[in-house]
């Protein structure tokens, strides 16, 4: 048994034929721009990244400089960085084990700071207290983002689509999310008083922000490959194959490219997406079967109420479990042939390597407490009901 938590698991051979041989053309980005469009009642623009996406979402929003932004406290880098690129002030909220914060305490910080906006996330699709939020936001004039790296596709406990609420919502296609085209982003800005905001100029945005360079095209483009490839001959030199792209920074990652500037979605991006976009319900009901495995079959202990009540709900990015001894599980995997030491977040705003500024964690003891015990188990395509049942036995057998 060979399983990967990330490294091209969303991906078949017939994905890996469509990304060599897809050349896109304007009717893919206006298919997607129709689906994003129908699908979250607003109006689409299209990114290389999701956090160029954020980014220019909250730039569009024209607040005063410096002020605050609220966001989940257990989350991407990337999140904290386009509050920051934005002007404004990121404060995080810390979380509770269903892996979202609380209203208390969202309104805990709304005692402590002025926040004009609010990014929630729905970590790994479990939805979070939005009818309690949106009416906090409604009553203090507060910006409302829904932020779906996670959770496209996910429900709210009032059978409302995630993505359908807020005043704006943001979407990344990159590796390893629910809707992976390799690369890509969007904002729809549904509320249309802030569709207001966007003045002409900026409405074609395709010609004012460049492509992405050959290179990092080129490197997309291959990854399906290059990582059906390493999986398929792991144990015959994948491996090493693996470290040598990696090494020689050939292998496409989330967070190339140039983080300083906006980049237009190229055409044939969007067949990709619009690609996963067809295959939506397939995906979804795949994964919440593979989520009942592990909520059904792994031991009580290391699971959380908060989180798998909500299985029928999520997108089910991934499934979380609760462990003290972290890496004794993840190495006891490793000689099973199960690799899920990509644990997504290992730090309240991950990767810890790049947040620069000190002490956040004292602010987010429950974030910082998770992120220290928390193991996210693979939903992705690749993963049969029987492979979930055999990870289901070795963790099981290894924390009796």
């Amino acid at each position: 048994m060979r399983v990967f938590n990330s490294l091209g698991s969303n991906y078949d051979f017939k994905f890996v034929l469509k990304s060599l041989l897809a050349f896109g053309g304007n009717g893919e980005v206006l298919k997607l721009k129709k689906t994003l469009n129908k699908k979250y009642s607003g109006e689409a623009f299209l990114f290389y990244k999701g956090r160029q996406a954020l980014t220019y979402a909250l730039e569009s929003l024209n607040l005063p400089k410096d002020s605050s932004v609220a966001f989940t406290g257990f989350t991407c880098f990337v999140v904290f960085d386009a509050i920051k690129k934005a002007g404004l002030k990121p404060i995080p909220i810390d979380i509770d084990f269903s892996l979202n914060f609380t209203t208390t305490n969202f309104k805990k910080t709304l005692n402590e700071e002025d926040i004009k906006a609010l990014i929630v996330q729905n970590t790994l699709g479990y939805p979070c207290e939005i009818e309690e939020i949106l009416k906090i936001c409604k009553e203090k004039g507060i910006i409302l983002i829904e932020d779906l790296a996670h959770c496209a596709g996910g429900k709210y406990v009032n059978k409302k689509e995630i993505g359908t609420i807020g005043d704006l919502t943001v979407l990344s296609f990159s590796q390893d999310k629910i809707i992976d085209g390799i690369s890509g982003g969007a904002v729809v800005i549904r509320n249309k008083k802030y569709q207001l905001r966007f003045n002409r100029s900026q409405k074609n945005i395709k010609e004012i922000f460049g492509n992405p360079s050959i290179i990092l095209q080129s490197k997309d483009k291959l990854y399906p490959l290059l990582t059906f490839k390493i999986k398929a001959l792991y144990d015959i030199g994948g491996n090493l194959l693996h470290f040598i792209l990696k090494k020689t920074k050939l292998l496409s990652t989330p967070m190339q490219g140039n983080i300083n500037k906006f980049l237009n979605l190229p055409e044939w991006y969007c067949s990709l997406i619009n690609y996963q976009f067809d295959n939506f319900d397939k995906e979804l009901k795949h994964r919440r079967e593979i989520a009942e495995i592990y909520k059904e079959e792994l031991d009580s202990k290391i699971l959380n109420n908060e989180i798998i009540d909500f299985v029928s709900l999520s997108s089910n990015l991934r499934f979380p479990i609760f462990v003290e001894n972290r890496e004794k599980l993840i190495n006891y995997l490793k000689t099973k042939g199960v690799y899920v030491s990509d644990i997504w977040y290992d730090f309240p705003i991950a990767p810890k390597k790049y947040l620069a500024e000190e002490n956040i964690e004292n602010k987010l003891s429950n974030s910082k407490r998770i992120s220290e015990t928390i193991l996210n188990l693979p939903t992705h395509k690749n993963i049969s009901q029987k492979t979930a049942m055999e990870i289901c036995d070795l963790i099981n057998l290894c924390i009796k």
